[in-house]
């Protein structure tokens, strides 16, 4: 018999022994399966006693900065307790890496679907009004995390908000640029017009927003719906958490929201789609309900359009050194372009 991938990276027997420390149940270690998702971090779910748990650690031979993405992870998780904004329960976190060879935390089950994944759902698919309230609530969901003020809940020190907008563009330039250890990769000119909408961001930097939590990634991909209603169950994967300016997470949704057919960017494809609200009804949901001054929320867009084709460009020049799938690489970089192509055309609406 195989076993599975996840034992390599998982000792069941450690696992029960700092379960046991924790006061974590008792017994074996049944029923474990690991989850799939969009992410490389290892999602097992599994049961101990009368509790479910999934357990979440970084892939095998990991990185230190991806390694410390799980601590980050786990205290935002647990500074998110008891506020409105629907995340996964955080159960118990692990830092010592003696213990699995990683960091790892343990958080309660989320009973929803990614409606990015699959086919939605017979109820979901075959209600118009039910997948117009997804957007709207994924909207709501971003207008609870701003309200959440960082320092009541222990974040004060978890980003640098001070010159937050300031450092964007600077910042993913950079990162553009360090591509070029990635042999085969032709350079920052394989994304045509990327300087100009930097320029331009930098020209048309707006005041900062009041200071909140960023999740740092919102988008379909990253939420669990319930599954008998439009609802947001949970926000997942907040390893790209901050402290900074909170519209642009709203930017990041209306970047990465998809099209008429049901594309969004990425790998990002939801079926069918004929139900949802548009980018624009999202923003004004939002401008409706909350006190942020979204008169710059453009810019907000092209910045998340910049900085994501940006990301996505990554797994091109991967794919150029041969360290990365071909085809995902080349899907990723007609993304990309997509994205810095809105990014100018949003531009020149705006001129």
């Amino acid at each position: 018999m195989t076993r599975p991938a996840w034992q390599a990276a998982i000792d069941v027997a450690r696992l029960a022994q700092w379960m046991d420390a924790q006061q974590l149940e008792s017994g074996p270690v049944t029923g474990a399966v690991q989850l799939t998702g969009g992410t490389q971090n290892i999602l097992l779910r599994f049961r101990r006693g009368a509790q479910e748990f999934v357990l979440r650690r970084p892939p095998l031979l990991a990185g230190p900065e991806v390694r410390a993405t799980i601590a980050r992870e786990a205290r935002v998780l647990a500074a998110l307790a008891g506020t409105a904004v629907p995340h996964p329960r955080l159960i118990a976190a692990c830092l010592d890496e003696t213990v699995l060879g990683a960091p790892f935390y343990l958080m309660g089950p989320v009973e929803g679907f990614n409606a990015s994944a699959n086919a939605l759902p017979a109820l979901h698919a075959g209600s118009l009004e039910v997948q117009r309230r997804m957007g709207f609530s994924m909207v709501d969901a971003l207008l609870r995390l701003g309200e959440v003020d960082p320092q009541a809940v222990g974040l004060g020190d978890f980003g640098k908000p001070q010159g937050f907008l300031a450092r964007q563009v600077a910042r993913w330039s950079g990162q553009l640029d360090g591509y070029r250890v990635h042999a085969g990769w032709p350079g920052p000119d394989a994304l045509p017009g990327v300087a100009q909408v930097a320029r331009w961001l930098q020209a048309h930097r707006p005041e900062p927003s009041r200071t909140g939590i960023l999740h740092g990634d919102f988008h379909l991909a990253n939420v669990m719906f319930r599954p008998d209603s439009g609802e947001v169950a949970a926000v997942i994967d907040w390893e790209l958490a901050t402290v900074g300016d909170p519209l642009l997470d709203l930017g990041w949704l209306v970047a990465t929201w998809p099209d008429a057919s049901g594309q969004g960017a990425g790998t990002i494809q939801v079926t069918p789609w004929r139900g949802f609200a548009t980018a624009a009804e999202l923003v004004a949901h939002y401008r409706e309900r909350s006190p942020r001054d979204l008169s710059s929320i453009d810019w907000y867009v092209v910045l998340a359009r910049f900085k994501l084709g940006i990301l996505l460009e990554g797994s091109h020049a991967r794919s150029c050194a041969g360290t990365s799938p071909e085809a995902l690489g080349r899907r990723h970089h007609a993304s990309a372009l997509r994205l810095l192509g809105q990014a100018q055309d949003l531009m020149a609406r705006l001129a």
